[in-house]
């Protein structure tokens, strides 16, 4: 079989599992092949066990496989973690000096012990470069030409840390792909071919999702560390001196949300990032945002509480506590993209919606699509698409010929109140936390209060023209009907595909602009389903909810994942036989 393979390599926290894993990827990509990714790993710096997976084939996928063709394990916990998930003819790794117990493998699992550390020390490597030469044994097994994974090692040691551990780790990816192809390669019946493909990226969601927000024109952007929220600090970071974006790494969550609502209340494109525990810690500010009427955008990335719960895994768990964090009522915008190309556009698109309608914007993500690398074709990332819309903004001549004092927070129907850039003598203004009235000072008059609740809220309704109606994949009249949010995409969208080949005819209704709700589109699209199934990496089936409490639709099946790991095609499907 050729070019259809999914490879696991598995080791403790300090053996470079998932960097290894990612490299190895990244030669897949730059062999023409499609690429899914996904680290596992646990919340602690060194030991436990961690993996890396990655799918590669030369046709369209859309997700992760539970299966497992070669398993590379660095450790004896890594053999028996993995040799289950093993199919017929596929095999293992490892070196003899583990004492493997193979009493219990499934029947046809190839045992390939090597002497992986001798061959490093025979290279002239170090113990450390034994991730290396589970990539170079790869590669030889299935006659993946080694210059792709040489490349990636230039790359990633040439640059970085000299052309010495550049060279030792070469010599190691080579005598391993010699011994391999030496001693296992015509065993193992799974290969791998360079393909003619155009070029693709290989990138994950956060990313994707910094890098809308830099083309956007983020000016400012505060956050304090959490996984999986941080790498959008980090990258954005990386490029604030080259395109003028402030950065600040703060006490904590409080100071981070605070500082960007002052950033934005002076005119910047302003954000935050960070998780739930942190979002947490932000929510009496997101209502100074809502009463103050600040555009602000916050980057929320999943993972399992409640407290700390599974800081380095995966859920959708927040859905409902972003949309009612913070005391009070007041209008607010939730996006959940749900792939790459998802994810940059909303990394951009929170921008306009925050400074047009002047509230905050909560663009939730979760850690499944934060953290897996996928290749997409360039164009994915579409900056040709890319519009600044900052709202409705008085301009220094209506400025000029203003009568009067500015009322910021003047009443009109549409909810959105002329904002005046700092900086124009006739564009200051007051505002506080407290009610107050067109002006911004405090008034607490019982009429002032009403209108000026209707006035906020009236921004929702305006707001709808802008939210991005659910879009249904497959037929439109199938035997199921999936329904599933932000990183639910990806395996639903291969489950169809596993039930294509099974001759069952199944559609899919994702929603990615989530609040203000667009229930009309959603009860049009799921009037006359046949069987609709709920899919969401949570207990209580949110969405599911959230679809009743706006639509009336009540979804009884629900197939629910809540033990911190990605939902899977596989798991989907079993999730209909046993529904």
């Amino acid at each position: 079989m050729k070019n259809d393979m999914t490879f696991v390599l598995g080791g403790e926290a300090g053996q470079g599992v998932e960097s290894t894993g990612a490299g190895f990827a990244l030669a897949l990509a730059r062999a023409g092949l499609r690429v899914f990714a996904v680290p596992d790993y646990r919340s602690r710096i060194r030991g436990g066990h961690n993996f890396f997976q990655i799918r590669a084939g030369d046709y369209e996928f859309f997700s992760h496989d539970e299966r497992v063709h070669l398993a590379l394990a660095l450790t004896r916990e890594a053999v028996d973690f993995h040799v289950r998930q093993l199919v017929p003819g596929g095999a293992i790794i490892y070196d003899p000096a583990l004492k493997v117990d193979k009493s219990g493998w499934p029947d046809g699992v190839q045992d390939f012990a090597m002497p992986v550390a001798d061959l490093v020390q025979q290279a002239g490597g170090s113990k450390l470069m034994m991730n290396t030469a589970m990539v170079g044994i790869a590669a030889g097994l299935t006659g993946l030409d080694l210059r792709f994974v040489e490349g990636v090692i230039e790359d990633n040691f040439g640059r970085k840390r000299g052309e010495s551990l550049a060279e030792a780790n070469l010599k190691v990816a080579r005598a391993a792909y010699d011994y391999a192809r030496a001693h296992f390669a015509e065993r193992f019946p799974f290969k791998l071919e360079p393909v003619d493909a155009p070029k693709r990226l290989l990138i994950g969601g956060n990313p994707a999702m910094s890098l809308g927000a830099l083309a956007a024109g983020c000016q400012f952007m505060a956050g304090y560390p959490m996984t999986p929220g941080s790498p959008i600090l980090e990258m954005i970071s990386a490029k604030a001196a080259e395109l003028g974006v402030v950065t600040k790494h703060t006490e904590d969550e409080i100071a981070a949300i605070c500082m960007a609502i002052g950033a934005g209340r002076a005119g910047a494109r302003a954000a935050t990032a960070t998780s739930g525990g942190g979002f947490s810690l932000m929510v009496e500010a997101l209502g100074l945002a809502g009463m103050t009427e600040v555009p602000v955008v916050i980057f929320e990335v999943q993972r399992p509480g409640p407290s700390t719960g599974l800081p380095t895994r995966t859920e959708q768990s927040d859905l409902m506590f972003v949309l009612h964090a913070s005391q009070g009522e007041f209008p607010r915008i939730v996006l959940a993209p749900g792939t790459i190309e998802e994810a940059f556009r909303d990394g951009w698109r929170a921008f306009n919606l925050a400074e047009k309608y002047q509230c905050p914007v909560i663009v939730l993500s979760d850690h499944f699509l934060a953290t897996s690398l996928q290749t997409v074709p360039p164009e994915a990332l579409d900056f040709d698409s890319v519009v600044i819309d900052r709202g409705v903004m008085l301009t220094p001549e209506q400025l000029d010929a203003l009568e009067g004092e500015y009322k910021r927070f003047v009443f009109t129907d549409s909810g959105i109140s002329p904002w005046a850039p700092p900086g124009h003598p006739k564009g200051v203004y007051r505002s506080a936390s407290d009610e107050h009235d067109e002006y911004g000072s405090i008034e607490e008059d019982a009429t002032n209060r009403r209108r000026m609740m209707e006035k906020r809220m009236r921004k929702l309704e305006t707001a709808r023209a802008d939210m991005l109606p659910p879009r249904l994949y497959g037929p439109e009249r199938a035997a199921i009907t999936f329904v599933s949010w932000g990183s639910g995409y990806y395996p639903v969208r291969e489950a169809m595909r596993l039930l294509a080949q099974q001759g069952v005819s199944a559609n899919f209704l994702h929603i990615t602009d989530i609040w203000p709700f667009p229930a009309q589109a959603v009860a049009e699209a799921l009037r006359g389903a046949k069987r609709i199934v709920a899919v969401e990496s949570n207990y209580t089936g949110q969405m599911a909810g959230l679809i009743r409490r706006e639509t009336g639709i009540h979804i009884e099946e629900r197939i629910l994942r809540y033990d911190g790991r990605p939902i899977s095609p596989e798991y989907i499907l079993r999730g209909l036989e046993g529904a």
